[in-house]
């Protein structure tokens, strides 16, 4: 625009002049200002065009003077200025406009996801209610249906009890009244020979008593402990046990080693069959591990006498339940029963 004016300045002097300088001025300045407005390029260049196009129409008519320039180009430069607010003035508008219509729409989408989701949980509610309800009717009749059947079940428990106990009481009127026949059969064909009934009841009734008191007798000797009050004597014998085993193991050690050793000379050396001494080392080698087995069965039989022990029953013969005496136990270790049955085995 002030190169406009420039222009206008120098028109009163030449009309040719005026035209070239009008049309030259303002495409230079356009050009350096182009890059500045990227946007409005297009628009600042159709103006120019359009005012280059006035401008030689003006120059074509009566030459103005310069107030009349100035004031021409101000207004042009006011309807410009008044035309770009009123595009912005539109654009905001319609942008509003739009932003206005986009909010109410996500408004009304925002809504409509509420009352869907409102709906769906309402829905969802009343199904997990109705749910509810149908299990809860469910185990009631559940409930109802096994109280029944455990009552069903306790009156036919107690009905067969009822019947089991009126057949047991037929059984025992039968019973007794059986026995009670039998017993009057019994006094009926035995009253002359009463006396000796009783007699021999009572002979009966001595040699069950005496029996009774047999097994019991022997009920107590099986489970008796006879030293289980001395102590002292029960600990003496457990020495004496645990010395013995002590130096029968050492025995069974040197037979075996002996045995092995026999064994080993006898692969060295080469004997003569004729005298027979491989045959006696093979029968003193033999008598080695019998003795050795023997040994080992002592072992065992000292392990037992010692769990006797520990409970108490140690010094209890095995065949006639009675108490062994103590110098038999101290003088044979290990010993399981008494003289006499020693003598009678």
């Amino acid at each position: 625009m002030p190169s406009s004016a420039k222009t206008t300045k120098k028109s009163p002097t030449k009309k040719v002049v005026a035209k070239k300088s009008v049309t030259k001025a303002p495409a230079k300045k356009v050009i350096k200002k182009a890059p500045a407005k990227k946007v409005g390029a297009k628009k600042v260049a159709k103006k120019v065009s359009v005012k280059k196009s006035s401008i030689k129409k003006v120059a074509k008519k009566p030459v103005l003077s310069p107030s009349q320039r100035a004031a021409a180009v101000k207004k042009a430069k006011t309807v410009a200025a008044e035309k770009a607010k009123h595009d912005r003035d539109a654009k905001a508008r319609v942008a509003e406009q739009k932003a206005l219509t986009r909010q109410k729409s996500l408004d009304a989408a925002k809504a409509k996801k509420e009352r869907e989701a409102k709906v769906r949980a309402l829905a969802k509610e009343k199904a997990a209610l109705a749910k509810a309800k149908v299990i809860a009717a469910a185990r009631t009749k559940k409930e109802r249906d096994a109280k029944a059947k455990v009552a069903a079940k306790e009156r036919e428990v107690a009905r067969k009890a009822r019947e089991k106990a009126a057949v047991e009481a037929k059984k025992q009127r039968e019973i007794d009244a059986k026995r009670k026949a039998i017993e009057a059969e019994k006094l009926r064909k035995l009253r002359e020979i009463e006396r000796r009934d009783a007699e021999e009841h009572k002979r009966q009734e001595r040699r069950e008593a005496e029996e009774r008191k047999r097994i019991e007798a022997l009920e107590r000797k099986m489970h008796s402990k006879p030293y289980a009050d001395d102590a002292a004597f029960l600990e003496e014998l457990r020495q004496l046990l645990l010395e013995t085993r002590t130096a029968t193991t050492s025995q069974i050690a040197v037979s075996e080693s002996e045995a092995n050793e026999m064994l080993v000379d006898r692969e060295r050396l080469e004997y003569d069959d004729e005298d027979g001494s491989s045959v006696a080392s093979d029968i003193q080698r033999d008598q080695l591990k019998e003795f050795a087995s023997a040994l080992r069965l002592k072992v065992d039989e000292i392990d037992v006498a010692l769990s006797r022990i520990d409970d108490g029953s140690y010094g209890r013969c095995d065949e006639c339940y009675e108490a062994i005496s103590q110098p038999r136990l101290r003088a044979q270790l290990p010993v399981f029963t008494c003289v006499s049955c020693r003598a009678s085995v």
